[in-house]
């Protein structure tokens, strides 16, 4: 029997998994991790990332026969990166996914046809090249670009390893010819030899070896596969994987990501594509909005209770037929508002928007007054709703196929009465999963089945709701206030009228 590692390098926690070929979890384990922050300055000690690691594989293997382990693979967060020397020791912190400190004015000048030409036109400061050039300002002799998952794979094998296109995406490499643009590079002064080679997600790095092995608990000589961002981890373990099939994110902010053949071009930059171990396309985009409105609009109020008395007050009757996994019953009467409630909330978490459009000087608004913090709990999960609803509208109008399968995962999935209306505003049915998380995803990329691995627990049905009205009127309001396209605008309402 085989069994896959699974090892998800987060923000806020390090988490193994061990997960045989048929599915089922032999151990898991997490270990917390610490974040320095002071305004746009955000770091981590890369050694607590191995020392995390360590403990939590360790714990997870611990009644695993090692004959049993056949591989692993490590997701990262997306955009961090350190310098580290010949020897992979950390040569300075390592700067975050949200480090804002580096300017991408030099990047996007040098690099402006090939940001172009891989479809999302733009850096941003936060993205790893702007920040490699930040880090080699004062960069010490034979200093080294590695990515956060670059540093725990070369320690797990021992020697120099490659680095993957998903993780050098904001690195600036060329997913198109899978290889770094050096004339870019030369104009901003990088020299070659600080590079990493690159390799497609999937690509066998080397073996654990012995001192990783006496380290970890991970047996030596599994071989070590090169993983990818942990946005596009969790896409592999919800089982997005064919073209046309999303997954939609929904916890303190919403992502998407998606399968498409061809690369998507996106005018407005707001959307950009991962390269698959395949060879197709992963676009998504990542949006401000999200549940995190919920804790700051509704302090110390219980959700859950909140859920249950907003699917009384406004939830559609379950449609027959429907799996489990939809809203509870409704007693008492049907509900006083089906489908909704009478207000919608614009449910951004900080000042500006990044999908399905970019408007920095974007902020939350409602529409109608909510009576209650029902209707204001209400309001916010069908604003929500309606944003990623659009988001597949734009989506569409760019071309890319959203016909496929919809896999909601994300903390939001824990209320059935908001995975309900998110199949009404979608007006398509929406899937569950058992067990969807990077980590998992990692266990199918080292050689995992994903049609073993990754288990459905519902599809929910639209009830039949009709909600566009109130969506119209929503498009329309973030049209007006000058934030969203015209040409999108139009193309969400054309799809709405279909």
């Amino acid at each position: 029997m085989s069994v896959w590692i699974g090892i998800d390098l987060g923000t806020q926690s390090v988490r193994a998994v061990a997960v045989t070929g048929g599915g089922d979890v032999l151990g898991s384990a997490s270990r917390p991790l610490t974040s320095h922050r002071d305004g746009p300055r955000h770091e981590q000690d890369p050694e607590q990332w191995w020392r995390a690691l360590a403990e939590a594989t360790r714990e997870a293997l611990r009644d695993v026969p090692s004959a049993q382990v056949s591989g692993l693979a490590v997701d990262a967060t997306s955009g961090t990166v350190l310098l580290s020397d010949r020897s992979g020791r950390a040569l300075t912190p390592a700067l975050m996914y949200d480090d804002r400190r580096a300017d991408a004015d030099r990047a996007n000048e040098a690099g402006a046809a090939v940001w172009e030409r891989l479809g999302y036109r733009r850096m941003q400061p936060n993205w790893a090249l702007p920040k490699l050039l930040w880090l080699l300002r004062d960069a010490p002799a034979g200093a080294r670009l590695a990515h956060q998952s670059d540093f725990v794979n070369r320690r797990l094998v021992g020697h120099d390893v490659a680095t993957d296109l998903s993780n050098a995406l904001k690195t600036g490499v060329d997913l198109i010819e899978e290889r770094w643009p050096l004339e870019v590079f030369d104009a901003l002064g990088v020299p070659a030899e600080i590079l990493p080679e690159v390799v497609r997600p999937g690509t066998r790095l080397g073996v654990v070896c012995a001192a990783a092995a006496e380290e970890t608990g991970i047996p030596e000589g599994t071989p070590v596969i090169a993983g990818t961002t942990d946005g596009c981890a969790a896409q592999l373990g919800a089982g997005a994987l064919r073209p046309g099939s999303w997954n939609s994110v929904l916890g303190t902010t919403l992502v998407l990501k998606g399968v498409t053949k061809e690369l998507i071009h996106d005018p407005l930059g707001v959307v950009y594509s991962h390269r698959a171990p395949d060879g197709s396309w992963l676009p998504g985009g990542a949006s401000s909005t999200g549940a995190g409105v919920l804790s700051r609009d509704l302090p110390g109020r219980d959700l859950d209770a909140l859920s249950a008395q907003a699917a009384a007050r406004y939830g559609a009757p379950p449609s027959p037929g429907r799996e489990p996994g939809g809203p509870p019953s409704h007693r008492g009467g049907p509900p006083s508002h089906p489908g909704g409630p009478p207000s919608v909330t614009y449910p951004l978490v900080s000042r500006g928007e990044r999908f399905p459009f970019a408007a920095s000087a974007a902020e939350g608004f409602t529409l109608g007054e909510p009576a209650d913090d029902v209707e204001r709990y209400a309001a916010i999960l069908l604003g929500a709703a309606f944003v990623e609803r659009l988001c597949f509208d734009y989506l569409d109008l760019l071309g890319a196929p959203v016909d496929g399968e919809l896999i909601l995962t994300g903390g939001a999935t824990r209320s059935a009465y908001w995975t309900q209306l998110r199949a009404d505003v979608l007006g398509r049915p929406v899937t569950l999963r058992e067990n969807a998380e990077p980590a998992l995803g990692m266990a199918v990329l080292a050689g995992g089945d994903p049609a073993r691995l990754i288990r459905t627990r519902a599809v929910v049905e639209p009830s039949g709701a009709d909600l566009r009205e109130a969506y119209v009127r929503f498009v329309a309001e973030l049209e007006g206030r000058g934030w969203l396209d015209p040409a999108a605008a139009a193309h969400a309402r054309e799809r709405t009228a279909r």
